[in-house]
């Protein structure tokens, strides 16, 4: 029998993230150093002359497909690189500040090549922000059922109208996805996407103000909003579909922003054990998604406990810290505050311990 020599990550990967490390420590960490501790986004000068070292340097939109201008990257190897990414003061809901690029919702890759070309191409070459829009105000965690917002067709436009709640970047967006119920008598299969841009009458945006600093949730309202009917994207009724197992893999990145700030923190011999576990079960489900097989109960246990560490690893090193610990001099206040956001965003932790009961009682 052949001896299993252990798992080791190519030399190109590590060298990779080696040079991501590098930039965030010369590049992003200074200038972060030198403004608003609370700022949201770097100041508009210092972005484009960071998005053209990240561009030149073949840094720009890893994770998006090469045909439409990516680095082609899978999932693990975002994990990876995200981890570095988010280890400054802005990285847990902006890593790298957007230098590296942003990415559209995945949905929009499940459209046509005329929608991809009109939308993700440009959002992709530009770094534009959009937005994500499912959560609606009267919650729950099944989109099945807490979907209200319905749209109706009228000959070559589709009328929206509801409300959703907490949408990064809507106010800013050039455009977003928004779900809406289409038949109200067919549950998951009555439940349609649409491309939304901005400026589109009917649409507005009201940014909330929560403990979170960066990437400012909105409500939105949807007043027979009107979309020609080529804005729909996949099928009619089937949005869920389109989404879900998209949504499954933004989990792992999620959870490796959430590793990448504890690991930024940590101090302590306790907080390392958990970073390692944590570490471990991210890639164990990233593994598996690039793989092409079910890895919903990996995103949620990854999802679960890497969001928990988080808090945790913070907490601690706060009170290590003492009053430094909560100045804004230092990134470990801020990082407290967003931390908590965390356990709720992409799924609180009650949902993801249901998802994986479920999974154990099968």
């Amino acid at each position: 029998m052949t001896t299993f020599d252990g798992f080791r990550l190519p030399d190109e990967l590590l060298a990779l993230s080696a040079e991501v490390r590098r930039f965030v420590r010369d590049e992003i960490i200074p200038v972060e150093q030198r403004i608003d501790p609370d700022a949201a986004e770097l100041p508009a000068d210092d972005y484009r002359r960071l998005v053209a070292k990240t561009k030149a340097a073949g840094l720009w939109c890893l994770g998006a497909p090469e045909e439409y201008g990516g680095g082609g990257l899978g999932t693990f190897a975002m994990c990876l690189l995200l981890e570095e990414m988010s280890q400054h003061r802005m990285g847990l809901y902006n890593p790298g500040c957007g230098v590296f690029g942003r990415n559209p919702p995945p949905v929009i890759w499940g459209g046509t090549k005329a929608q991809i070309a009109r939308y993700a191409v440009p959002a992709l070459r530009e770094g534009y922000h959009t937005f994500f829009a499912i959560t609606e105000p009267s919650g729950g965690s099944d989109p099945a059922g807490a979907i209200q917002s319905r749209g109706e067709r009228r000959g070559d436009h589709w009328v929206l109208n509801g409300t959703k709640m907490f949408i990064s970047h809507a106010h800013e967006a050039e455009w977003g996805v928004v779900f809406v119920r289409t038949d109200r008598t067919k549950g998951r299969e009555g439940i349609s996407c649409f491309v939304v841009e901005k400026g589109t009458p009917g649409f507005t945006a009201r940014p909330i103000q929560t403990i979170r600093t960066v990437a400012v949730p909105n409500e939105v309202v949807l007043e027979d909003c009107t979309v020609p009917a080529e804005n729909l994207l996949g099928e009619e009724g089937r949005g869920l579909s389109l989404c879900l197992d998209l949504l499954t893999r933004l989990r792992f990145p999620y959870s490796a922003c959430n590793l990448g700030v504890a690991a930024a923190a940590q101090m302590l011999a306790d907080a390392e054990v958990e970073l390692r576990a944590a570490r471990w079960l991210i890639w164990d489900g990233a593994w598996k998604a690039d793989r092409g097989e079910d890895a919903r109960v990996e995103a949620s246990i990854a999802k679960l406990y890497s969001s928990e560490v988080l808090g945790r690893v913070i907490d601690g090193a706060v009170q290590i810290h003492g009053g430094y610990g909560v100045a804004k001099e230092f990134p470990l206040e801020r990082w407290y505050r967003e931390a908590r956001v965390r356990r709720i965003g992409e799924g609180p932790s009650e949902v993801h311990r249901m998802v994986i009961a479920r999974a154990l009682l099968r």
